[in-house]
């Protein structure tokens, strides 16, 4: 069996509907995090567009979660 760790369809639907800003973290460092809204995405990508309106495509296995919400580190994932 294999763990599937990305973020489920849905809520990156909602994201998308609401506009609301995610962070995406990619490792321990919170200067690397991404913030944007989400645009597209398929079974291996995210699609998150920046306040420079610049997009950035990112994989769907990094950590995804409100752009409002307190980060997550990811020590405290493991």
């Amino acid at each position: 069996m294999v763990h599937d760790d990305r973020i489920p369809d849905e809520v990156l639907d909602r994201f998308r509907i609401s506009g609301k800003p995610v962070r995406v973290i990619r490792d321990a460092d919170e200067n690397n995090d991404v913030i944007g809204t989400v645009v597209a995405w398929n079974d291996d990508f995210i699609l998150i567009r920046k306040k420079n309106r610049k997009v950035v495509k990112l994989s769907r296995r990094y950590r995804i979660c409100a752009a409002d919400e307190p980060r997550i580190s990811l020590e405290e994932l493991l």
